[in-house]
């Protein structure tokens, strides 16, 4: 290989590692909107023209913000740069890590107990802050847990099961170069046409498949050609993988089974704005967007306190689950007193099983918060088009594989939506002496991350309206994991029944897959006093001479004593609602106060439970669960997913079947896709979404929102379109 190739791969190595370990504070994107304008209202209206604007990432500057003087002010705040530091001090001289400083793959808040956080006010001092820190020396992987206050390692536990921590980006650039010094990778570049400087290769995780890859931290490697375009996902070198040993340093095994596969042209392929040489074929949109002429209506105190309408919510960035909402209160609609409705909300796990038993494909079983992380993969959100104007920014503060801290800017954004819905409505035909017209537009708030995990942006959104509703979603875009294949159309493919999904573009198939999304819901209506109850709907059959009507329905409440009894597989002929209430909390009628999770679109995995991956994921068996209240027990995967057999999971917790009727429980809630691919998915996806609700029952007296204003013209600016000369 000559000269130039290796510098340039150099330099790419040398890039990678900057992006991802650096502290990011040089970076010149959004963390902050400025204070809005209240003063003066100005609107005006210029044609937008195809081919002025370059890209995206143009549309607003804002400064970066210093952490290095944070402090906590909530028991649940994250660890700041301060803390993190301390952190790696203590460690740095703890004796069972020394002589060498270990890495880091996970460093986070060590949340006090449930019940401090419960007592504690504001004004109170923090609980005891403590950290904790999974870190890997010699092959072993050891949980410790770091008093701050102390100065010194309380604990140190060493995992004895299966599985290692998180993946960090130092695993990965280690691989990335073991990889591109291999000898093999580059005759079998140069059989291909291509050189190594035209390569950009990724890590697939490896799942876990049996003793032969036991023992040992392994990664899979697999590379595309980015000539012409920089979506190489579309480009694959179909059939080449390489299995990386990352403490050993070395390729294991190395597999190119598609020499008669050509590499996809990149026409076509490049998805940025300044890139597109024509309009699109239809008729242009002018510019939109929600004015707020006196500004947001919410507020964030002390940097994670969120204040808006009846909500109040404590809100983070973390960097494996990605946006945590903590201690969500609504106030009561008839005296205003906030009231407790969920203690913790997050996305604990995100599984995603492709569907083809290829040597180079059957591994790709991704669990992504628990093997790359969901906040640690969140990138600064584009103003304007991630989020509208007026939105909040809020920075991750995370840690780096050496222990250091960094700043992963603007990766949460908080803003109101108002997109015409209505609230509620009614009006009357006059025949009755009432002419009534009624309306009440729907108003509420969001708090958004977007995780681009490899080819696939995940978008999260947790959505708070004022009736007390928290609306969930989870929309997917980017790129497909797409698969090389000599056809260029369907008629010349043989069998396409016996292929692993349809062509999507000349020389590409779209393999078939899923997306699970499993969340952990600390459910605390009004207490933690709660009880999970499923209200079966059911048929009843009318009795001869009763009625002229043949069946009607009936809702049959069953109370659940053990995990067993809230399994649920969610069944469109056996339809059922799935409360959470507090029994010792009545409304004025005698109804116990309750919140509903209600199901929105989704999917059940159809793999064998005795599969290898559906071992690991075995918590999308059911797409409802509840557990009694562990603070050990967050991740769905377990706390070590990578490599993992699925021995300390959801699944496996749950086969005690504990207690859980009026008890502190947790509910977990799996959405899922079936992802059938299609030509329009190419050569980047439109986004499809998923969600599901937390609805109040019987937790108000009535309707919370009867006294809300409605909205009348000369509460708005006046905004016309400027007249043509």
């Amino acid at each position: 290989m000559g000269t130039r190739p290796l510098l340039r791969l150099t330099f790419i190595l040398f890039i990678i590692i900057l992006l991802f370990t650096c502290s990011w504070y040089s970076l010149n994107l959004p963390v902050f909107s400025d204070p809005p304008q209240a003063t003066s209202w100005l609107c005006n209206s210029e044609s937008r023209v195809f081919a002025h604007l370059g890209s995206v990432l143009e549309t607003e500057i804002h400064k970066p913000r210093d952490h290095m003087e944070d402090v906590p002010h909530h028991p649940l705040d994250p660890l700041t740069m301060r803390e993190i530091y301390k952190v790696r001090t203590i460690l740095s001289t703890y004796p069972p890590l020394l002589p060498s400083f270990p890495a880091i793959h996970s460093l986070s808040l060590d949340e006090p107990h449930k019940d401090l956080v419960l007592k504690w006010k504001e004004g109170d001092p923090l609980p005891p802050r403590k950290a904790l820190v999974i870190a890997l020396l010699n092959g072993q992987s050891h949980v410790l847990c770091v008093d701050l206050d102390l100065g010194l390692v309380t604990s140190n536990k060493i995992n004895h099961g299966s599985g290692y921590p998180m993946l960090t980006m130092n695993d990965i650039s280690v691989a990335m170069q073991v990889a591109l010094s291999h000898k093999e990778l580059n005759k079998s570049t140069i059989k291909r046409g291509i050189s190594l400087s035209d390569l950009t290769c990724i890590t697939p995780s490896a799942g876990w498949f049996g003793p032969d890859e036991e023992g040992r931290r392994i990664i899979k490697v697999q590379c595309f050609s980015n000539q012409g375009t920089p979506n190489f996902y579309m480009r694959p070198l179909e059939g080449l993988t390489m299995t990386v040993d990352i403490d050993k340093k070395e390729v294991v095994k190395f597999t190119d089974t598609g020499g008669g596969i050509p590499i996809p042209k990149g026409t076509d392929t490049d998805y940025r704005f300044k890139s597109q040489k024509e309009p699109p074929r239809m008729k242009p949109i002018n510019p939109i967007s929600i004015e707020q002429p006196l500004g947001p209506s919410f507020t964030v105190e002390d940097g994670h306190i969120v204040k808006w309408a009846n909500w109040e919510f404590h809100l983070k960035a973390d960097q494996r689950a990605g946006i945590v909402i903590s201690r969500a209160m609504v106030s009561d609609s008839e005296t205003g007193v906030p009231r407790s409705v969920m203690y913790k909300g997050f996305s604990s796990e995100l599984f995603v099983p492709y569907m083809d038993p290829d040597e180079n494909w059957y591994f790709k079983s991704y669990m992504d918060a628990g093997e790359f992380g969901m906040g640690a993969t969140a990138l600064s959100l584009v103003p304007l088009n991630d989020c509208p104007r007026h939105s909040y920014y809020m920075d991750g503060i995370f840690v780096s594989w050496d222990g250091k801290p960094y700043v992963q800017p603007s990766i949460i954004c908080l803003f109101e939506r108002y997109a015409g819905d209505i609230s509620w409505r009614h009006s009357e035909i006059p025949v009755n002496g009432f002419n009534i017209r009624e309306a009440r537009p729907k108003v509420s708030l969001v708090a958004r991350m977007a995780a681009s995990v490899g080819n696939y942006d995940y978008i999260f959104d947790w959505e708070f309206q004022t009736d007390g509703l928290i609306h969930v979603a989870v929309a997917l875009s980017g790129m497909l994991m797409v698969k090389g294949t000599p056809h260029q159309t369907a008629d010349q493919t043989p069998n396409q029944e016996a292929a692993s999904g349809p062509l999507i573009s000349e020389n590409l198939i779209g393999v078939v897959h899923d997306h699970f999304i499993t969340f952990h819901l600390d459910m605390d209506i009004d207490d933690t006093n709660n009880t999970f109850v499923k209200v079966n709907l059911v048929k009843e059959e009318t009795l001869p001479g009763q009625s002229p009507r043949k069946s009607y329905l009936k809702a049959k409440r069953n109370t659940a004593k053990t995990e067993d009894d809230a399994r649920i597989k969610l069944k469109l002929y056996e339809p059922s609602e799935f409360h959470v209430i507090n029994p010792s909390r009545r409304s004025r009628l005698g109804n116990p106060a309750g919140y509903k999770i209600v199901p929105g679109r989704n999917a059940a995995s159809l793999l064998d439970h005795l599969d290898p991956p559906q071992l690991r994921s075995a918590f999308t068996n059911n797409q409802i669960w509840v557990t009694p209240y562990n603070r050990n027990e967050q991740w769905a995967g377990g706390l070590f997913t990578y490599q993992s057999k699925g021995d300390d999971t959801l699944a496996a917790w749950s086969k005690r079947n504990r207690a859980i009727e009026k008890k502190d429980i947790v509910l977990w809630y799996t959405l899922g896709f079936h992802h059938i691919p299609c030509q329009e998915d190419f050569p980047i996806m439109p986004t499809v979404s998923s969600s599901f609700e937390l609805k109040p029952v019987n937790f108000f007296e009535s309707n919370p929102i009867l006294k809300e204003a409605p909205m009348f013209e000369k509460d708005l600016p006046v905004c016309r379109p400027a007249t043509s000369a």
